[in-house]
């Protein structure tokens, strides 16, 4: 009897973990639903009442909308190109400084990691106006270069590889490759890299996906239609007057599908990551 009530009470948790976690998951989808639902339907759709939520047959016209009043491609392809470029650069800064911090002894170590860790809580809005006056000084306002400089380095990157390399890179192997001659950058590409590329995968992810929905530093330094990533393209479709939700939120619908596609595309690897460390 003791038995089978163990085994009724496991199975009743389960269930009601799993239903939290179910109902979780819909109420965090839901406004992902409720922009493809809104991006179907005529801009007076987003204020009725009730509430629409069934599909409507207006996604490729709203989506023309959007075609003819900006250049939703060129802006697509500038924010593919300032993410691309960040979280490589972002990963290559993050693993090695988090390498250096793991593995190496050298003054001031802990201090220097802990302002490091200490930019994390400063807000950004706080430096936008010293940071803008950098930029426009250094010749670079209004161009991608000068947008990506910002996010190059990356406290959050750095701590997590830290992390990943101090647990999941023995020293002893370390020690084993410099007595085989090795230098540290050669350890670096030929032993640390092969370990921590679920890491980099997750931080790939969260950099790249971060820098794609970043708006306010974009916004204050791109003035040039040319240049616009898309989040500042996608704004400049905002009218004071006459809104058009529909447009808009065809946009940022199609503007949403190529986060989905790089999610996908490293979910494995993510995911990797993710049990490599409840493992450990």
């Amino acid at each position: 009897m003791g038995k089978q009530t163990s085994k009724k009470g496991i199975s009743i948790g389960k269930v009601f973990i799993y239903s939290f976690l179910s109902i979780a998951s819909l109420l965090s989808l839901f406004p992902f639903y409720w922009m493809f639902i809104m991006a179907t339907r005529p801009s007076s759709s987003y204020s009725a009442i009730p509430p629409v939520i069934t599909p409507g047959k207006l996604l490729v016209d709203n989506f023309k909308k959007v075609l003819d009043a900006i250049d939703f491609w060129g802006a697509m392809w500038n924010s593919f190109v300032l993410c691309s470029i960040v979280t490589i650069v972002v990963l290559m800064i993050s693993s090695l400084a988090g390498f250096a911090f793991a593995k190496f002894k050298f003054p001031g170590k802990n201090a220097l990691f802990v302002a490091i860790l200490l930019t994390m809580v400063i807000p950004p809005q706080l430096g936008l106006i010293p940071q803008y006056f950098l930029i426009a000084k250094s010749g670079f306002l209004d161009t991608l270069p000068g947008v990506m400089i910002l996010f190059f380095l990356n406290p959050l990157g750095i701590f997590l590889m830290r992390q990943y390399v101090s647990e999941s890179v023995p020293d002893e192997l370390i020690e084993a490759a410099k007595l085989d001659g090795c230098s540290n950058f050669k350890i670096y590409r030929s032993i640390v890299l092969p370990i921590i590329l679920p890491a980099f995968a997750t931080l790939g992810i969260i950099v790249f996906t971060a820098v794609w929905g970043e708006f306010l530093w974009q916004f204050t330094i791109l003035r040039d239609p040319e240049n616009y990533t898309i989040q500042v393209a996608l704004a400049s479709l905002s009218n004071t007057y006459n809104v058009d939700f529909g447009m808009i939120l065809s946009g940022v619908f199609w503007a949403t599908v190529p986060l989905i596609i790089i999610f996908l595309f490293f979910n494995r690897l993510f995911i990797s990551s993710i049990t490599e460390g409840s493992v450990k």
